[in-house]
C-alpha cells in the first residue's frame, strides 16, 4: 500500500467515525484525541476485519481486533470480553514492568548509543588536538604576526564538519531514508564517519584536514538526523525519552592524529551491527509494507498482541496525517514545514530547543575546553586531564535524565537547568578575573565549568534530539529532523568558527558572560514556545501540536505563571492550575497526568 493508498483509505477510515474530531491543523479546543475514540464497537471490529483483508493479514484478524479494542480504550482493558486473563496480564505488565522489553529493542538502543558515541567522538576529537595540530601546520594562534588570521583558520577547521552537516549532510536524510530506510541511512552515514576520520589522521596540510572534516560532516548530519528518529519510532511511549536520550548520553598526551582518527573505532560496529536491528515499523507502514512492519513490531514488543495493537493504532493515525498533507515531493515536504499549521508549530518548537543547545554555551567547552584550561594556566597535560574530567561529569550527570525525562518532563528539565547554567557559566567567567598568582583561580574555573556541565547533562543535553525526533508527524519526520539538526549544527559551526577570535577579543570573562546572557534568553524562549511531549504517543502529539501557538503562549503567561508565583513564591498550597490540554478522550493517561496542564 503506497502513500497515495493510505491517503485514499482515510476517506473510509477514522474520519467518518468522529463527528467532533479535533482539527489537526488548528486544534483550538486543545483536545487530545485517540484516533479510535467514539467508534462503536461493532463498527470498529468490522473496520479491523476490512483492514486485515486489504493487507492480506486475515490469519491474525482476531489478534488485530483485540489490539484495536485495547488501543481504543487502554484504561478499560480489564473489562474487554474478547481478552482472556493471559492477554490482560500482558497489558498490566506494560505498567508494572515498563523496562521489561525485548532483547531486540535493547539491541537497537545499544546500536543507537554506538552511533551517538561516534558522533561524540567526531565532535570532540578536535578538542585536545587543538593544542597540537596548529603548530604542526604552522597556523599557531600565538604567532605574533599571523595570530589573528590563524585563529580564524583553526576556527574554520573545527567548524568544517558542522558547516557541511547543516548545508549538505542533514538535507540528505530525507532521500536516504526514502530510498534505503532508517537502517540504510545509518549505514551510509557510518561509512562516511569511518573513512573521513582516517583521512583526517593522515592529512599533511591544513587544507587537507579541512576537506576530510567537511566529508565527516556529511556523515554526521545524516546520522544525527536519523538515529534519534529511528530510536523514537521503535520504543514505547512510556520509556521513549529514557531510551532515545542514549543519543546524548554517549555524545561524549595522545597525538592529535590519533585523537582525530580514532573516531573510526566505534563506527565499525555501527555499520556492521545496524543490519541486525529491525527496521522502523512506522517507516515500513509509510511505504505500505505492512507485513514487514508487523514482523518488526513483533521483534520490538513482548507479545504479538502488543504488536497487533500498535500496528493498527499507527495505521489509523497515518490516515489522519495524510488527510492534512497536500504534497509528497522533497520540495513540498520542506515547504510544509512552514505552511501546514500543525507541522509549523513542531518546526518552531524543535528550532527553539536545538538553537538553545548552542545558546547555552556547552560547545565552547566541548570543542575548546583544552584551550580554555590552557589559557587559564593549566599545563598541556593538565588541560587534557581536566577536559577528561569535564567529559566524565557530562556523562555521569546525564544518567538521571533516563528516569526524569519521562516523569519530570522535557520542558520542566529545561526550565530548571537553564537558570543554573546561566549563573555557573557567569561564575566561571568571573573566575578568570582572579589574579594569576591566586591559588584559587584555576580550581574555581574548573569547579564552575564542572557545575555548568552537571546542570547541562540532564537537561539541554538529552532533550533537543529526543524532542525533535518525536514532534513531527511520520509524513514529515525525516524532513523535520533534518531541519532541527541543521539548525543545531549550523549554530555549532558559527560557535566553533568564532570562539577562538571571540575569546581573544572579548576576553574569557566577556565571552562566558555573553553566553550566560544567551542562557537567560533561551529560558524565556522555552517557557513560551515549547509544548510538553512526555508520555504521549507519537500519534497523540499530532493533536498537541495542532493547538495554536498563540493559545500556548497565552496559557503560559496568564495561567501557568500566576499559578507558579502563588504556589512557589507565596507558598499557597491551595493554588490550582487549569490544564491546557483536554485529555478526556485519551483514556490511557493517569489522574496525575490529567492535572498537569503545562
Amino acid at each position: 500500500m503506497s502513500t497515495d493508498d493510505v491517503r485514499k483509505s482515510s476517506e473510509s477510515g477514522s474520519l467518518e467515525a468522529q463527528s467532533e474530531k479535533p482539527d489537526l491543523a488548528n486544534n483550538r479546543n486543545a483536545r487530545i484525541q485517540n484516533p479510535l475514540h467514539g467508534i462503536p464497537r461493532d463498527k470498529l471490529l468490522s473496520q479491523v476485519e476490512e483492514f486485515a483483508r486489504e493487507k492480506g493479514m486475515e490469519d491474525i484478524t482476531p489478534l488485530l481486533q483485540k489490539g484495536a479494542l485495547i488501543a481504543q480504550s487502554p484504561s478499560q482493558f480489564e473489562i474487554i470480553p474478547e481478552l482472556d486473563e493471559a492477554d490482560r496480564e500482558i497489558i498490566r505488565r506494560e505498567t508494572t514492568h515498563k523496562w521489561d522489553q525485548p532483547k531486540d529493542l535493547y539491541f537497537t538502543v545499544i546500536l543507537c548509543s554506538i552511533a551517538a558515541a561516534v558522533q561524540g567522538w567526531d565532535q570532540t576529537g578536535s578538542n585536545g588536538a587543538n593544542l597540537s595540530f596548529p603548530d604542526e601546520f604552522n597556523i599557531s594562534t600565538t604567532d605574533p604576526v599571523n595570530g589573528a588570521r590563524n585563529e580564524w583558520i583553526v576556527g574554520v577547521i573545527n567548524a568544517a564538519p558542522y558547516i557541511s552537516s547543516c548545508l549538505i549532510g542533514c538535507w540528505l536524510t530525507d532521500p536516504l531514508n526514502h530510498l534505503l530506510g532508517r537502517r540504510g541511512a545509518i549505514f551510509i552515514s557510518g561509512i562516511f564517519c569511518t573513512l573521513s576520520v582516517i583521512g583526517s589522521a593522515c592529512a599533511q596540510t591544513w587544507p587537507q584536514l579541512f576537506v576530510t572534516r567537511l566529508l565527516l560532516g556529511i556523515g554526521m548530519g545524516a546520522k544525527a538526523s536519523t538515529v534519534p528518529v529511528y530510536a523514537a519510532e521503535n520504543t514505547p511511549s512510556s520509556i521513549r525519552g529514557g531510551l532515545v536520550m542514549s543519543w546524548q548520553l554517549w555524545v561524549g598526551s595522545i597525538a592529535w592524529r590519533l585523537q582525530l582518527g580514532s573516531a573510526f573505532i566505534p563506527a565499525i560496529p555501527l555499520v556492521v551491527g545496524i543490519y541486525y536491528c529491525p527496521e522502523s515499523p512506522r517507516w515500513l507502514m509509510k511505504k505500505g509494507r505492512y507485513h514487514e512492519a508487523y514482523t518488526s513490531f513483533k521483534r520490538l514488543r513482548r507479545t504479538e498482541l502488543q504488536a497487533a495493537r500498535d500496528l493498527y493504532y499507527v495505521h489509523r493515525q497515518l490516515q489522519e496525517e495524510f488527510a492534512i498533507i497536500s504534497g509528497s515531493t522533497y520540495i513540498s515536504r520542506f515547504m510544509e514545514l512552514f505552511t501546514v499549521p500543525r507541522i509549523r508549530r513542531a518546526t518552531l518548537a524543535s528550532w527553539v530547543v536545538m538553537i538553545a543547545q548552542q545558546m547555552c554555551g556547552i560547545n565552547i567547552i566541548a570543542f575548546y575546553s583544552s584551550s580554555i584550561f590552557s589559557a587559564a594556566g593549566y599545563s598541556t597535560r593538565s588541560s587534557l586531564l581536566i577536559s577528561f574530567g569535564y567529559g566524565l561529569v557530562n556523562w555521569l550527570f546525564a544518567f538521571p535524565a533516563v528516569w526524569t525525562i519521562d516523569t519530570f518532563g522535557r520542558r520542566n528539565l529545561l526550565l530548571f537547568t537553564f537558570p543554573n547554567m546561566a549563573w555557573s557559566l557567569l561564575a566561571a567567567g568571573f573566575s578568570f578575573l582572579m589574579a594569576q598568582d591566586n591559588p584559587a583561580r584555576i580550581p574555581c574555573i574548573a569547579l564552575f565549568v564542572f557545575i555548568f556541565a552537571a546542570f547541562y547533562s540532564p537537561g539541554e543535553g538529552p532533550v533537543p534530539f529526543t524532542y525533535s525526533a518525536e514532534v513531527f508527524p511520520l509524513t514529515h519526520r525525516e524532513m523535520g529532523m533534518s531541519w532541527a539538526v541543521a539548525t543545531c549544527l549550523f549554530w555549532a559551526s558559527v560557535l566553533s568558527l568564532t570562539w577562538p577570535r571571540m575569546q581573544t577579543a572579548m576576553t574569557p570573562t566577556g565571552a562566558f558572560g555573553f553566553y550566560a546572557g544567551l542562557n537567560v534568553l533561551a529560558f524565556f524562549m522555552i517557557f513560551l514556545l515549547m509544548p510538553e511531549t512526555k508520555q504521549r504517543t507519537l500519534e497523540e502529539l499530532d493533536y498537541v501540536f495542532a493547538v495554536p501557538m498563540s493559545k500556548h503562549v497565552n496559557y503560559q503567561v496568564t495561567k501557568f505563571l500566576p499559578y507558579w508565583v502563588k504556589r512557589w513564591i507565596f507558598f499557597q498550597k491551595n493554588a490550582k492550575l487549569e490544564p491546557l490540554y483536554d485529555f478526556s478522550q485519551v483514556e490511557s493517561i493517569t489522574v496525575y497526568e490529567k492535572g498537569v496542564g503545562h
